[in-house]
């Protein structure tokens, strides 16, 4: 699909981000034991919950065609 607006685009880049950019490095750098493992997973829960925050609140300004576009609540 073409990029109809920034917000169309900002949320294609958000779902890639979110979906297909692996943490393993992050991961094996910043985990050398459970304490920190229960740390890097809470820390990724709370990023991904943010990033899909800030895609929820561009749906509305989706093109109507997209699949993921969702009329604006009031």
């Amino acid at each position: 699909m073409r990029a109809k607006t920034v917000p169309h685009v900002e949320y294609e880049i958000l779902k890639e981000v979110l979906n297909n950019i692996p943490l393993d490095e992050v991961e094996d750098s910043m985990v050398d034991c459970p304490v920190t493992e229960k740390r890097f997973t809470t820390a990724a829960k709370n990023i991904a919950g943010l990033i899909r925050n800030l895609m929820v609140r561009r749906q509305h300004r989706l093109p109507h065609t997209h699949n993921d576009y969702k009329q604006k609540e009031e």
